[in-house]
């Protein structure tokens, strides 16, 4: 029988004073059997920045051609589509060529900086691609914050984010990596 996926309650506080946006979110997510506590927690952050009445999970990892995290028009097309990790040029020009802005997150420490370098020259074709890097120990210390029942706070300010629980908090500073 194949292991199921977990399903986590989060809470979600945003203030980004960056886009002026004050707003909580209840969502419900669910981990697939494969993803680590770390890329969730990407996932959560990713969907703090671009926060809006219409950003949504798509069903996930399971489904070809669909990005993880994504907003839609009224008409259904695709204004946003979120990627993670370090996709390869083929996925991220489909993206591009489907959606009006294609943000992609990446993470994996002294990975990135490599497969940057032997990717950035075919990215920077694509006009509505943006790429961020998340630093390594900045992961790590978001994966730390995982609970089942969780309540988080972003706050987001001049491009940098505190992410804070009942536990702690995380200072994070994205990198761009193309704008």
């Amino acid at each position: 029988m194949a292991p199921k996926a977990t399903v986590y309650k989060v809470q979600l506080q945003i203030a980004d004073m960056d886009r002026g946006y004050y707003q909580d979110h209840s969502l419900t997510i669910s981990q697939h059997p494969s993803e680590t506590d770390a890329r969730m927690m990407v996932r959560l952050l990713a969907f703090a920045l671009n926060a809006s009445d219409t950003l949504a999970f798509s069903k996930g990892l399971c489904v070809e051609g669909e990005p993880e995290l994504w907003q839609k028009s009224l008409s259904d097309e695709i204004e946003l589509w979120i990627e993670f990790g370090q996709s390869d040029e083929k996925w991220l020009r489909k993206a591009s060529s489907r959606a009006d802005r294609v943000l992609l997150y990446t993470y994996g420490g002294r990975a990135v900086p490599i497969w940057w370098q032997q990717n950035e020259q075919a990215l920077s074709r694509y006009q509505n691609l943006a790429v961020w890097n998340l630093p390594e120990e900045q992961v790590k210390a978001m994966g730390e914050m995982v609970s089942r029942n969780m309540s988080l706070q972003y706050n987001i300010s001049e491009g940098e984010v505190w992410l804070s629980n009942d536990s702690g908090s995380v200072h994070i500073i994205p990198e761009q990596l193309k704008g």
